[in-house]
Formats: C-alpha cells, sequence, structure tokens
C-alpha cells in the first residue's frame, strides 16, 4: 500500500470546498468517519450538494448532524433511498428525494451531474493491491469511474467480496484507515399476518425458482415458509440474513439458475455480522453492478424469477404507493418496478406486492387511532405510484392473492376487495360506485 496515498480524515475534509457535488455509498458502504465529521467545516463551504442512499450509522459512532436545520446553508442533501434520519430532516429544508428506478440509480444521476469527490467504505487491501467495494456496488464504481477525486475509508472490519467490486488501488486518489464496526441491521420479527402472507407466497414459489427478497417482517415470514423448498436461486438487489440462512440450510443453491449458476447475486447487502463472515471471500455471492443485477431484461433470463416487494397502500385499479404517505417521502422506489417487471419478463416468473390488509393511523379531525384499509378506492392524495397498474402482477394480504396480471379494472375491483379486511369490504364497494370505479358487481 503506497503510504503516500494514507490520509487522516481530517485532511479529507480540507479537500471538500463549496459548491462541490459529494458521493458516497449506500448503506454500510457510506463513508461514515468522513460523513461523521462533515459538519465541521460547516463555517466555510455553503451549497456542498451531497447524494447518498439509506444511510445507516455504525453502532459505535455518532451519526451525521449534516442534516440539521443549522447546517442547511452550507449543505444540500439528496438521497436515492430515504432513511429514518433523512424522513426526520427533510422538513429542514436541506434535503431532498432523487426519483429514480435503482438500476437506472448511477447512470440517470451521471447524466445531470458528475461528482466532484467519492467517499466510501472499501475493505482492506489485498496481497494484489486491490480492495473491494464490499457490501456495496449498487452506483458506487460507476461514480468512482467519473469522479474527480476518490478517497476510500479502508476497513478491516468489512468482509471482501467478490463479484466485480474489486478496484486497484491505482484508482483510488486517497485512503483513510478507519476501524468502526460496519453497521448491522437484524431480523424485524413478525407474527401471524406475516405468516399467513408468507405461507401464501410460499405455496406459489416452485422447486428451482430464483428470489428476490426484501427486509422486513413479510420478507422473513416468506422466506421461513422456503425452507421446505429445493434448488433455489438468488437473483436479488439486497442480500439478507434470510437468505444466507436458507444457502447455509442447503434450501439456496442456485444450480438450476440460467445466469450466474451456482451463485448468490445480489447489488447490496445489509444484515449481521454473520450475514458479512458468510459473505467474506465467499465465490458462491457475486456483488455485481446494479446497473446490470437490476436491469428488468437481465432479470427476465432467469426462469421462474420470484419478486416479493411491499407496499404502503394499493388502490383498486392495482397502482402500488410504496414509497410515500400522501406528499411524505418515506422510502424510495428502489428496485420495485425493476424486479417487479423484470420476474414477469422471466419464464414462468411471478411478482408479488405483498401488504396488511389494515393499518393503524391517526384520524385526522381528532388525532384518535383508527384502523383503515390499506386497499383504497383511491391513493392518499400526493402519494408516489411506485408500480404503475399496468405493471402489476399479483397483490397478497393475509386474506389471499389477487392476480391482476392482464385483468380488467372492474376485474381487479373484484379481486382486491375480496382480499381487503372484511370488514372494509362493502364500504370499498360503494366507494367503487360513488368514484365510477365501477357501475356494478357481478
Amino acid at each position: 500500500m503506497d503510504k503516500a496515498k494514507v490520509i487522516s480524515v481530517e485532511k479529507a475534509l480540507e479537500m471538500a470546498k463549496s459548491y462541490d457535488y459529494i458521493v458516497t455509498g449506500l448503506g454500510c458502504s457510506g463513508a461514515a468517519a468522513f460523513m461523521s465529521k462533515l459538519h465541521t467545516i460547516a463555517d466555510r463551504v455553503q451549497d456542498v450538494m451531497i447524494s447518498h442512499c439509506l444511510p445507516l450509522t455504525p453502532p459505535d459512532m455518532e451519526p451525521a448532524e449534516i442534516y440539521k436545520y443549522e447546517y442547511r446553508n452550507s449543505f444540500l442533501v439528496d438521497g436515492w433511498f430515504y432513511a429514518p434520519v433523512m424522513r426526520s430532516s427533510h422538513k429542514n429544508g436541506n434535503m431532498s428525494y432523487i426519483p429514480n428506478h435503482l438500476h437506472l440509480a448511477a447512470t440517470r444521476r451521471l447524466d445531470y451531474r458528475k461528482p466532484d469527490i467519492y467517499i466510501g467504505a472499501a475493505s482492506m487491501p489485498d496481497k494484489h493491491g486491490y480492495v473491494s467495494l464490499s457490501l456495496s456496488n449498487t452506483y458506487e464504481k460507476r461514480m468512482i469511474e467519473a469522479a474527480d477525486l476518490v478517497i476510500l475509508e479502508i476497513n478491516p472490519n468489512f468482509p471482501y467480496t467478490l463479484g466485480d467490486v474489486q478496484l486497484p488501488l491505482s484508482n483510488v486518489d486517497y485512503l483513510i484507515p478507519v476501524d468502526y464496526k460496519v453497521p448491522e441491521m437484524e431480523d424485524l420479527p413478525f407474527g401471524e399476518k406475516e405468516q399467513a402472507i408468507g405461507r401464501l407466497i410460499a405455496a406459489e414459489v416452485p422447486d428451482g425458482a430464483c428470489i428476490q427478497l426484501g427486509i422486513g417482517g413479510i420478507p422473513n415470514a416468506v422466506a421461513e415458509a422456503l425452507t421446505d423448498k429445493n434448488d433455489l436461486g438468488v437473483h436479488t438487489e439486497m442480500l439478507t440474513n434470510s437468505m444466507m440462512r436458507l444457502a447455509k440450510r442447503g434450501n439456496i443453491n442456485g444450480k438450476r439458475k440460467q445466469l450466474n449458476n451456482g451463485k448468490m447475486v445480489a447489488t447490496f447487502a445489509i444484515g449481521s455480522r454473520e450475514l458479512y463472515d458468510f459473505m467474506d471471500i465467499n465465490p458462491s455471492v457475486a456483488i455485481l453492478d446494479g446497473r446490470w443485477v437490476n436491469d428488468p431484461y437481465v432479470i427476465g433470463q432467469n426462469d421462474n424469477q420470484i419478486s416479493i416487494n411491499t407496499s404502503v397502500e394499493v388502490d383498486l385499479t392495482g397502482q402500488c404507493a410504496s414509497e410515500s404517505i400522501g406528499f411524505k417521502q418515506i422510502s424510495g422506489t428502489g428496485g420495485q418496478a425493476d424486479t417487479a417487471i423484470g420476474a414477469q419478463n422471466s419464464k414462468n416468473g411471478k411478482s408479488f406486492i405483498a401488504l396488511y390488509s389494515t393499518a393503524i393511523v391517526p384520524d385526522p379531525a381528532t388525532g384518535e387511532k383508527k384502523e383503515v384499509s390499506k386497499i383504497v378506492p383511491c391513493l392518499q392524495q400526493g402519494a408516489a405510484v411506485t408500480l404503475h397498474r399496468s405493471d402489476v402482477d399479483r397483490v397478497v394480504t393475509e386474506y389471499g392473492i389477487a392476480e391482476l396480471r392482464g385483468t380488467s379494472i372492474r376485474e381487479r375491483t373484484e379481486r382486491l376487495i375480496s382480499i381487503a379486511h372484511p370488514k372494509f369490504r362493502e364500504e370499498l364497494w360503494e366507494q367503487t360506485y360513488q368514484y365510477g370505479i365501477v357501475y356494478r358487481r357481478r
């Protein structure tokens, strides 16, 4: 390792100047040490633009402060996918969402602007003078290739993953040695509703299928219900704990995949320390370029591709609002449209949008909590449509599966109301007449 390239966080901060565009990595791959101290230069810079995605804070570090109101004139923060800190900081006026499909996150952004600085996390260099970008290549390598200045925080706690994430040190301007813990995301618990949804979806998954799962109680319940399946493959945007466990049990081996036979393919990973250890120098795991992994055309080349995503609410025509509650941005499009469309391009592929039939929300007038249907006649005002109704396939609640592919609005209305909570079904029918969605039922 060239010692001339080794610098401190403070030295890296000196390189940032007003009006710079700085990009950092997704999730665990963000430059945590740099980001945690970026606010310290607020008094000498203005309008520094930062782009990142689903930022996570290591357990042994303080969260970044750049999102605070007091720094709104120094830093403008854009994100491809909101994390909790971004949701809570949006009102400060220095936070904005970048609409995107995940497979185009890098290329579309680069069409708009190239980064002055890329700074992200990486593994320690190997004996050949390469580092691994480790836990994400969603957009990172493309940003590195386009950036004027490349700085990596090299960390012995990050796994050395394989795929197309290796980078020669000759392509890196500076290295910051760090030793913080990798951010972890433990499994969310699930109950009877999630188990019911998991069983319904698992019954539709054949042996040899290629799966895509996300994070949360519902995907975890689906994974648990897949433990009697054989020869499963993985082609997913995100590699998770549940997939690792299925692989360790032998349910996942990838031997029936048409692409990357025998390999679990992902573009990023977030999970437990056990997952990161599993990924370290593991030839069965390939972290590949997000532009390729999430391309619907590529996804469709594996037979029996199963895509499983979740949504906030679904209207009776099939529109899925999965990233906002009304005007409030809570997450992002991510790869939902990529994987849903890709699965339907696949021979015998299926795409599932899963959600609970109801939610408990505060009444706007009284503030009292009430139960509402998540299958609705129309989405909330301002809600972003994450998956277009022309691209929806199957919608699942704890009450069943509504197959919508190729159906008319009348047929969709009937099928979606049939999986709504029973106490809301008659009200939903009345609303369909009121709004003119349909005028009679069969």
